[in-house]
């Protein structure tokens, strides 16, 4: 696979869900290498996880009901390719519910991919929102 654009739209599409429904986060382990890592860093020292370190708090926050819906896309993007490594800049969006509050967002994660046996898989993704 070598459609970044497509893949980063399955992790929105994964971590996304309507009032009522599920994410599929386990969609998001088949994006990643075994040892691919997410960093928040909204804030310093930013959160630096691996896929189920990110996983984790977020399906509680599901479970206990504090996360009632979350939506993210993609509003722009652009990869660049060297060899076996990529990058993609994508400018997102993001709202939903989180202890009855609304919240929204937009700001710019950085994905990076290597071409593994598997196709090109995502390495490490890193975010921070607008202020």
């Amino acid at each position: 696979m070598r459609d970044f654009e497509a893949s980063v739209a399955a992790f929105f599409r994964a971590v996304s869900f309507e009032a009522g429904g599920r994410p599929d986060y386990e969609a998001i382990r088949g994006l990643f290498v075994p040892q691919g890592l997410l960093i928040r860093a909204l804030e310093t020292p930013p959160e630096i996880t691996d896929v189920d370190g990110f996983i984790a708090p977020r399906l509680e926050q599901l479970r206990s009901g504090a996360l009632t819906e979350f939506a993210e896309s993609e509003i722009s993007g652009e990869t660049r390719v060297f060899g076996n490594v990529a990058q993609r800049w994508s400018h997102y969006d993001k709202r939903g519910v989180l202890d009855g509050n609304t919240f929204a967002a937009r700001g710019w994660i950085s994905t990076q991919f290597a071409r593994t046996p598997r196709g090109w898989l995502i390495t490490a993704m890193a975010w921070d929102d607008e202020r």
